[in-house]
């Protein structure tokens, strides 16, 4: 009798994303559902206060695998909030400069003058009248979906870490990459 070799079981990573915000967060569950891939998010939980330890103590009690990735995901419209994040080791930046919304906006627009983040808010709102932080319409959801392809190739353009500038794209291609796995 001839046994049969069995298929190893494929092991996601855990995508740790720690961010700032609620606007952050909800992207994070939108792709979450998106994906149904292991993502952790840990979010507002010490917002400008993150470190090295945090993280460490953190995944330590969720049981890390040497495939899993961490995430930073932050705005830059806090002075010193790049070089904070940037000592921060076995991390990969998820930073937007001003803030997060810039993401959105580029998913309606191209942006390559340098703006506040209220000016950012402002532009995204002209686009959906009901955006809010921390909530995802349906009608933002739709976008985000359709123009996701845009919004990286608007990303890309960018110089990374001025304003304006995202790289939460780094992010959907590692997604992109594991869901073909």
């Amino acid at each position: 009798m001839i046994r049969r070799k069995s298929k190893e079981k494929l092991v996601r990573p855990t995508f740790f994303v720690f961010c700032e915000g609620e606007s952050e967060e909800a992207y994070i569950k939108h792709l979450k559902s998106m994906y149904r891939l292991p993502i952790e998010i840990v979010a507002k939980v010490v917002g400008n206060q993150i470190n090295e330890k945090y993280i460490s103590d953190y995944k330590k009690t969720k049981g890390v695998q040497p495939k899993d990735k961490t995430y930073l995901m932050y705005d830059l419209d806090v002075n010193g909030m790049l070089e904070k994040l940037q000592k921060i080791k076995k991390t990969t930046l998820l930073v937007s400069n001003p803030c997060f919304e810039l993401w959105y906006l580029l998913h309606f627009q191209n942006q390559t003058a340098e703006l506040s983040s209220k000016e950012c808010e402002d532009k995204l709102v002209k686009h959906i009248k009901t955006y809010h932080k921390g909530n995802i319409c349906n009608e933002l959801k739709i976008k985000l979906n359709n123009n996701q392809n845009d919004a990286i190739s608007k990303a890309k353009t960018l110089k990374i870490f001025n304003n304006p500038s995202s790289e939460i794209y780094v992010l959907i291609d590692d997604l992109e990459n594991e869901k073909f796995k």
